[in-house]
């Protein structure tokens, strides 16, 4: 045999190969929940193949075997007992009949999506930094493409029972991050999850404006009365998901999913958050994992920000109040570039306060009459007359039919 026949049954063996891992994991992905410390320890030690021979009785596991996950969920900070292997095969065997990664593949293929896994070049590499709790898979609804790194994802959490300033916040930002070119990570859900995906795809400035990170499967938009929007967002960016599809949204799943959004981001932003919130979730899991968390101060009166007051008395997050802030944070990832932070900075250099509370006061999605502006600058109308002037020939604001907002170059 020539040198080139090896090396061209070589390239089809390790393809081969590939097909058969991501066969296994997409049958371990229906066998585990998320986030099943020794399924995922199994699969460390002795990779998806074999891990999925075990896991369903074909392979038998000896006392070293049990030995390598027991050593593994110390190394990665699992439980520091457990029950061992056998407890694990009995409590996967009820699944292992059900198992059909093929539907399952097929299933993503006809709704146009994929399954990608650890060391495909979609894969994210950031989930990386979950260590152990990496999910097995993502199931991916939407346009193929990279997704990009951490310190170019934002996530925008909070309550499913968001205020009203709730939503003009979560709009604002989520608006403001994709005109700058970020992707915005959330969970899909009623809310501040639903205002973060708007917003993203009203301003989305890139291939990905956002991404919904779902608790069940890919192939059944939930919540029901978010299809419309999921639907958008699967189309202009992506779904995804760690559960095969047909699962079910459990509570336990809701939770399980956070990890992945905070993973994704290099900064999570809790907007509203009760005393008690999944997105407090969220914001630990981030913590955990050296990612920057912020949140947003409501009124002291509103149970719907007691969770973000929380986080900021706690020291857990740093508070903002405006996309660039959220931005600057994202640059402590090396997000921007010292000749883009000194752009930055320009853009503000010499101006008067005077001009400077103007320019907070215009708005970027929507004008505003000179009056308007006035009452929430706090200068008078001469004075804002004259401002609008001086910002309009730096090219800092601009008018339309008679009203002014900042310059979408700003």
């Amino acid at each position: 045999m020539s040198n080139s026949d090896t090396k061209g049954t070589m390239e089809v063996a390790a393809v081969e190969k590939q097909d058969k891992e991501r066969i296994a994991r997409a049958a371990l992905a229906r066998l585990m929940e998320p986030q099943d410390s020794v399924g995922l320890a199994l699969v460390r030690a002795v990779g998806p193949i074999d891990a999925l021979g075990v896991a369903t009785g074909e392979l038998a596991a000896g006392p070293r075997l049990e030995q390598e996950i027991s050593a593994l969920l110390v190394d990665e900070g699992g439980p520091a007992s457990w029950a061992g292997l056998p407890a694990s095969l009995r409590r996967w065997a009820p699944r292992v009949s059900d198992l059909a990664p093929d539907r399952d593949l097929e299933t993503m293929r006809r709704l146009g999506g994929r399954l990608i896994v650890p060391g495909d070049g979609l894969w994210p590499e950031q989930l990386g930094d979950l260590g152990l709790q990496e999910p097995l898979c993502l199931w991916w609804r939407g346009q193929e493409q990279p997704l990009p790194a951490a310190r170019r994802m934002i996530a925008l959490v909070g309550s499913r029972d968001s205020t009203s300033y709730g939503a003009s916040v979560t709009g604002d930002f989520a608006y403001g991050l994709a005109q700058r070119g970020y992707t915005v990570v959330s969970g899909g859900a009623y809310g501040i999850d639903a205002h973060a995906h708007r917003g993203a795809l009203s301003g989305g400035a890139s291939d990905l404006p956002t991404i919904a990170v779902m608790a069940g499967g890919v192939d059944r938009f939930y919540p029901s009365g978010n299809d419309d929007l999921l639907r958008a967002v699967s189309t202009q960016g992506a779904v995804i998901s760690e559960v095969p599809p047909g699962s079910a949204p459990t509570r336990y799943r809701f939770l399980q999913r956070n990890r992945i959004i905070a993973a994704l981001a290099s900064v999570t932003v809790v907007v509203e958050a009760r005393w008690r919130s999944g997105a407090l979730n969220t914001a630990n899991h981030a913590e955990s994992i050296g990612r920057v968390v912020a949140t947003v101060p409501g009124s002291i009166h509103s149970a719907n920000s007691a969770g973000c007051h929380r986080l900021l008395r706690d020291g857990g997050a740093v508070c903002v109040t405006d996309v660039g802030e959220i931005a600057e944070l994202a640059g402590g990832m090396g997000e921007s570039t010292s000749e883009e932070r000194s752009t930055d900075a320009a853009v503000h250099d010499g101006l008067a306060l005077e001009d400077l509370l103007l320019l907070d006061a215009l708005p970027v999605r929507s004008t505003s009459s000179v009056e308007k502006l006035a009452v929430v600058a706090g200068l008078s109308v001469d004075a804002v007359r004259a401002g609008l002037g001086r910002l309009g020939l730096m090219g800092l604001a601009r008018s339309e039919r008679g009203a002014w907002k900042r310059d979408k170059n700003t």
